[in-house]
């Protein structure tokens, strides 16, 4: 009798501990998840300030590069495709985009000296630099919450709790090649 009291108590026990160990990587998994979320929400905040930003520089430019049109409307579409973007992956390609474009719009404006010199641009320029600054850090933070949050979701035990409550992979945020690559623009002297 006093054996199998033994035997219950050790059962019970094993039980309970596998039950808190199983509780543990539940509420681990639900933090790294709440994580990666909050780090996706400051890259999208980031991405709302410079995209509140490009109508201003636009209208900007517009009053010194009038014929430089298609350039403007390459910023402009690539603005409203970020700010349709859904998901992390579809964010990254509309980002890269608008990176691309506004590198081209930068690229113009050396031809302008003075739209350089003007003070709303240059205070545009400035401030969108502080923006990307903040944007890279910001993906920085994300891209490492999501390798945290796959991670946990893949490797053992936490595989079987992870599997259990259908928590799926995070996208990381990246650059497509085109984005890595040097913008090539090629000018006629304006009129």
């Amino acid at each position: 009798m006093l054996i199998v009291l033994i035997v219950l108590i050790v059962l019970l026990a094993v039980v309970i501990i596998a039950g808190l160990a199983m509780l543990g990587m539940y509420n681990g998994l639900i933090r790294a998840r709440v994580r990666t979320r909050e780090a996706w929400s400051g890259i999208d905040v980031q991405l709302k300030r410079r995209a509140s930003l490009i109508p201003n520089l636009v209208e900007t430019v517009k009053g010194y590069a009038a014929h430089e049109q298609e350039v403007l409307e390459n910023v402009t579409r690539a603005r409203a495709q970020l700010e349709q973007a859904g998901g992390a992956a579809q964010a990254a390609q509309a980002d890269n985009m608008l990176t691309s474009a506004l590198r081209t719009l930068f690229a113009v404006s050396e031809n302008y000296p003075q739209l350089r010199a003007n003070e709303n641009f240059l205070a545009l320029q400035k401030e969108l630099a502080d923006v990307e600054e903040k944007i890279a850090f910001s993906r920085q933070f994300y891209n490492r919450n999501v390798m945290d949050f796959n991670t946990r979701i893949q490797v053992f035990p936490s595989v079987i709790i992870a599997n259990m409550f259908n928590f799926e992979r995070f996208d990381f945020f990246e650059a497509e090649e085109t984005a890595r690559e040097d913008v090539q623009v090629s000018f006629t002297q304006p009129n």
